[in-house]
C-alpha cells in the first residue's frame, strides 16, 4: 500500500503557509478544509493553501510536494484515527464514530491515488473555485534515476591541481 509524505527542497513552504506540514509527515489533498471557501477567503498565505497546499496529518499544515512511498495497515489506522478526532476537535463532527467514516474515505482517496505510483514519485495540488465548489487537479512528476555521472565530480585523483 501507498502513501504520501510532505517533502521539502528549499525553505518557501515555510514562507508561503500559515503552518506548514514537517518534513516526513504523511499527507492527504485536504480539500475538505475549503468546501465552504469563497473568493472572499483567497487571500494572501490562505490563498497558496488553497491552490497548492497537501495537508499534513500530523500538524493539520501545509506542503507543495509531497512523494510517494510505502505504508503500512498499522500506519493507516493511526492516521485515520488522528484525522477522526480532529474532525470532532476542530469541525464539531458529531462523534467519532461519524468523523471515522469521512477521515477513512479522505485517507483511502490519497492511497488509491498512490497506488501504482512509483516510490519516491513526487505530486503536486491544484485547486480552483468553481460555480460547483472546489475543483482539484493533480499532478505526479516521475522519479529520476540519478546517475553517478550526475553526482559524481570529474577529474581524475591523479590530475595536479590548477590554481
Amino acid at each position: 500500500m501507498m502513501l504520501a509524505r510532505a517533502i521539502h527542497f528549499d525553505e518557501s513552504d515555510m514562507n508561503v503557509f500559515h503552518s506548514p506540514a514537517r518534513t516526513g509527515e504523511w499527507c492527504i489533498s485536504g480539500g475538505f478544509e475549503f468546501s465552504n471557501w469563497g473568493e472572499a477567503d483567497l487571500v494572501g498565505k490562505a490563498r497558496q493553501a488553497f491552490t497548492n497546499g497537501w495537508l499534513g496529518l500530523e500538524t493539520y499544515g501545509r506542503v507543495t510536494f509531497i512523494a510517494v512511498t510505502q505504508i503500512e495497515q498499522i500506519e493507516v489506522e493511526t492516521l485515520i484515527a488522528g484525522l477522526s478526532q480532529h474532525f470532532v476537535d476542530l469541525y464539531g463532527a458529531p462523534s467519532l464514530d461519524d468523523a471515522k467514516t469521512v477521515a477513512q474515505d479522505e485517507v483511502m482517496q490519497m492511497i488509491e491515488m498512490c497506488d501504482g505510483q512509483a516510490a519516491n514519485t513526487l505530486m503536486t495540488v491544484t485547486r480552483e473555485l468553481t460555480k460547483a465548489g472546489v475543483k482539484e487537479g493533480f499532478r505526479t512528476i516521475e522519479p529520476q534515476d540519478a546517475g553517478l555521472d550526475q553526482l559524481a565530480v570529474h577529474g581524475s585523483l591523479d590530475e595536479p591541481h590548477q590554481h
